[in-house]
């Protein structure tokens, strides 16, 4: 289907939102981009992925305006169900997933990067909620787990974007580079993580979102019965004996 575009790259798997100028979101590419975050997670070729965007333009613009605009009300539930799918399979893909940021991520662009593990930003990459400049609401929910409660509704509130050096300063975003070192800082970022044990990344985010929203004490037992799990596999005593050695891991996801 037209619209996304998969590529491995090594360990690395770079998923490109490829829909120029503004990579607004139609439901099908929303429905293309649940199939594919799932399916990585049935992948053991790879350990690491990046979402993208073709362009300059934008990252995402969000929902399209065009298809919206004739939807039945009757049918919203219907097509807020398949945009939901597509944010969890997101935050849930079984690897580690990094947002690189070129442009504007403007409504359900912005979502979208939330719900990655990290974001690199472009210094032209701009952040807004603008659903209440176009009768909706949406985005806080996601945009809210990363920044403060004050920050993400004057974003919603207003519709208003913020800077990607804004973004930075709440703590939406991770790191802030020029367009011309967007591309290369995140397939470094991705390859340092996709050289990780395998299983030490799918468990241990699985961990990390389990733990997420419950108190320190139980998300840290959370996180020790995942510990405990990798104590059994061969990947977890390889991890110890390279430490050890002082040299390069050989890891076999097992």
């Amino acid at each position: 289907m037209a619209g996304i575009v998969v590529e491995t790259q090594g360990r690395v798997v770079v998923v490109t939102i490829d829909v120029p100028p503004v990579n607004a979101l139609t439901l099908a590419r929303y429905q293309e981009l649940t199939d594919t975050f799932t399916a990585l997670g049935q992948r053991d070729d790879v350990h690491c992925a990046v979402l993208a965007a073709r362009g300059a333009k934008a990252f995402c613009a969000g929902l399209d305006l065009k298809e919206f605009a004739t939807a039945s009300a009757d049918r919203d539930d219907e097509r807020a169900r398949i945009v939901r799918a597509t944010f969890e399979a997101i935050r849930t893909c079984a690897i580690p997933v990094i947002a690189a940021v070129n442009g504007p991520a403007l409504g359900a662009g912005c979502a979208l990067t939330a719900m990655c593990d990290i974001r690199i930003a472009s210094e032209r990459a701009t952040f807004a909620l603008p659903e209440i400049n176009v009768g909706r609401c949406g985005g806080g929910a996601f945009v809210g787990r990363l920044i403060p409660q004050g920050m993400m509704r004057l974003m919603f509130f207003t519709g208003e974007p913020i800077s990607a050096w804004e973004a930075h300063r709440v703590g939406l975003v991770e790191q802030v580079v020029t367009p011309r070192r967007l591309e290369p800082t995140v397939r470094d970022l991705a390859e340092l993580i996709a050289s990780k044990s395998p299983l030490g990344l799918r468990l241990g985010k699985r961990s990390l979102n389990e733990s997420e929203d419950l108190p320190v004490a139980d998300g840290y037992k959370v996180e020790q019965s995942y510990s405990t799990k990798l104590l059994h596999t061969e990947d977890a005593r390889e991890a110890t004996r390279a430490a050890l050695e002082k040299r390069p891991p050989r890891f076999v996801g097992r």
